[in-house]
């Protein structure tokens, strides 16, 4: 599997909320660097306060092979209290040459809600790819153990997700 081919993982819960009262929490930027393992602090860049399409945030994160770095977020898709969606850039050039250019993401990142048995059915996924990321860097130092590694990130991003969710499943269900 290569970043290149867009290896991808989701996950889902079921929340007993309101589907405005989880898309106030999916959409607050600021949110999952309370529940994440990686991300440590996200704000939005160039005067924006809220998402909408084309607005950008920056991230701040942290992991224990790779160190610290800084990323360029783009809302590349909202639909008000159904998807959030938005690309992931390597602004300053950690995995490779610097790109603020979505097309070029390293990751991609989607919330989708809908109606669900009272409550909400939400759903985060990630795709790799197609631009540099830190599996690029080990893939190349390691390039006949490409499988393990994607598998391996993969997995890693499942439990942030999981992380995520369950967190945002607490929250919004204490609200209601």
């Amino acid at each position: 599997m290569r970043s290149a081919d867009g290896p991808q993982v989701h996950c889902d819960v079921h929340v007993r909320a309101a589907l405005p009262q989880v898309w106030r929490l999916v959409t607050d930027i600021g949110l999952p660097a309370r529940l994440s393992p990686e991300l440590r602090r996200a704000a939005w860049l160039d005067g924006v306060d809220r998402p909408a399409s084309g607005a950008r945030f920056e991230g701040h994160n942290s992991h224990p092979v790779l160190g610290e770095w800084r990323t360029v977020s783009h809302v590349v898709e909202m639909e008000e209290q159904r998807v959030f969606a938005w690309a992931v850039t390597d602004a300053d050039g950690r995995f490779g040459e610097a790109t603020v250019d979505p097309a070029r993401a390293l990751a991609s990142w989607r919330y989708e809600l809908a109606g669900e048995d009272g409550g909400v059915r939400l759903r985060q996924t990630v795709r790799i790819g197609p631009g540099r990321s830190g599996i690029t860097l080990a893939v190349e130092r390691l390039p006949d153990r490409r499988e393990e590694i994607v598998a391996a990130r993969l997995e890693e991003l499942r439990a942030g997700m999981e992380a995520t969710l369950s967190g945002i499943r607490k929250l919004a269900e204490e609200a209601a």
